[in-house]
């Protein structure tokens, strides 16, 4: 069972119409822990920044979800969302477009191996893409280069303890497909800020998400019903049904996961400095 899939599908159902899309972006961040603690760390980051007329780059933008986030809790930035897929990078340019934001956020396509724009942002979020890049440190000098003095990187990424949405799956046969994609299972605490360091950055935070409340989570919010997805088309009419029962678990869950410390997690949340 792939998970990609399934996001596509899901993607263009609720793709009909810019409140459906909302409706989607307002699930996502319900639904996926990594999305609880990237917005944390955005709205303690935004408390010195309110009301600045900011630069962001979301590198790996996806779907958008984090950019309409951004758009919204920082009103006066210009964003940049950048993608290697063609498909998604015009989706989301009519989809920002259609809902009045087109002038102050765009998306391009990009490789963020050769992405160069010097000392031309103050934030740069990335979240589930290094994972996929074979030349991680390339990246993170590109990232540097990019931010201005004082800017700041945060990335979400999966951890070298089993990957923030691959959990156990050494040991699971139906779980390998969620990480079909990646080039590595994941970072060591020690490796990813080494690897920052070398690209520049300093005050350099590495903790782990997905503890053993996030990990459940993780399985009723997601994995079980991606598995239900996967097995048939039934289940989109079933799911409401079943998330009015597991959603308040995971959501508690989730809360638990966000604002506990974790001395091991399946992900990491890493947030570093462009010297100023």
């Amino acid at each position: 069972m792939q998970y990609d899939p399934i996001k596509r599908v899901l993607g263009k159902a609720f793709n009909r119409t810019p409140f459906l899309r909302k409706v989607f972006y307002s699930l996502l961040d319900m639904l996926l822990l990594r999305a609880w603690h990237v917005s944390r760390e955005l709205k303690k980051w935004g408390k010195s920044h309110t009301g600045k007329e900011l630069k962001i780059l979301d590198a790996g933008s996806g779907f958008g979800q984090y950019t309409y986030r951004m758009s919204r809790l920082f009103p006066k930035a210009q964003i940049k969302g950048v993608d290697v897929k063609e498909e998604q990078i015009a989706d989301c340019n009519q989809f920002f477009a259609r809902i009045g934001k087109g002038e102050r956020v765009h998306f391009a396509e990009a490789d963020l191996t050769k992405f160069d724009e010097p000392e031309t942002y103050d934030l740069i979020l990335s979240v589930d893409v290094m994972e996929h890049i074979l030349e991680d440190e390339q990246v993170f000098r590109n990232f540097n280069a990019s931010l201005k003095p004082g800017g700041v990187l945060f990335i979400s990424t999966p951890s070298d303890q089993g990957g923030s949405d691959s959990h156990d799956h050494d040991h699971e046969e139906d779980v390998h497909g969620f990480i079909d994609e990646h080039v590595r299972d994941g970072y060591g605490v020690t490796d990813i800020r080494e690897k920052l360091e070398r690209a520049g950055f300093t005050n350099i935070d590495v903790r782990y998400t997905y503890g053993a409340p996030g990990k459940i989570s993780w399985r009723l919010s997601m994995k079980y019903p991606i598995q239900m997805l996967g097995a048939s088309k039934i289940f989109f009419v079933v799911l409401p049904f079943y998330y009015l029962v597991a959603y308040p678990i995971s959501a508690l869950l989730n809360y638990f996961d966000v604002h506990g410390k974790h001395e091991t997690g399946t992900g990491l949340m890493v947030k570093a400095e462009k010297p100023a």
